[in-house]
């Protein structure tokens, strides 16, 4: 069994412990010992499981362990894998059972987490430490970049280019043949049917820049 803690002691975090659990249940796999988090007193109990320090504090671990992105924010996800320098420390990919996942050119990168009832069709190219939370589909000839972060809901048309560290809101929807710029934040509920550029924010429908930022 492999050990495993998860980065983020919050609402997702508690969702992704839920994750493994259920991967455990189909092919047991992980032991689970607890979370690393900034905002939390270290020892605290989160159901059951102790908060076992700082991310920092991963670089002082002298064992070999794993380690699951709970973390919805690129930009935090970015900084978090920045941080952690420690060669015992790897980053979990974590695939729910229920994902569908077609068998023709699918890639998906280290530090991905998956989460129940993603659709993930067929030529799809997924990099690293993406997450993909509940119930996202994902069409054909699709690349999402580095970092880049879905929530619940989220439906992405075939050949879409979402580039390094988008976020894509709850129940947004993204048409076929468009791409998004890195750093940018699509709102929860909208419909990207054009093109938009790098760091901004997105709302609406059509979806359309309300503004930009560094």
């Amino acid at each position: 069994m492999k050990k495993i803690a998860i980065i983020g002691a919050g609402g997702f975090g508690r969702e992704v412990k839920m994750l493994i659990d259920q991967i455990n249940v189909v092919s047991p796999k992980y032991t689970f010992i607890g979370y690393y988090d900034d905002g939390k007193e270290e020892g605290i109990l989160i159901n059951g499981f102790p908060v076992l320090g700082k991310v920092s504090d991963l670089n002082t671990v002298s064992e070999e362990i794993s380690v699951a992105l709970a973390l919805g924010n690129p930009v935090y996800k970015k900084n978090v894998v920045g941080l952690v320098e420690n060669q015992n420390i790897s980053f979990e990919t974590l695939i729910h059972p229920s994902v569908l996942i077609g068998n023709d050119e699918v890639s998906i990168g280290k530090g991905t987490v998956i989460c129940a009832g993603n659709i993930i069709t067929c030529n799809i190219s997924i990099k690293d430490y993406v997450t993909l939370n509940l119930a996202c589909t994902i069409g054909h000839d699709t690349v999402l970049e580095d970092f880049v972060s879905l929530m619940p809901g989220v439906n992405v048309s075939g050949e879409v280019v979402l580039e390094e560290a988008v976020y894509v809101g709850t129940g947004a929807k993204i048409i076929n043949q468009v791409s998004v710029g890195k750093n940018t934040t699509i709102g929860a509920g909208a419909v990207v049917s054009k093109s938009l550029p790098e760091n901004c924010t997105a709302v609406g429908i059509p979806a359309k820049p309300i503004k930009f930022h560094s």
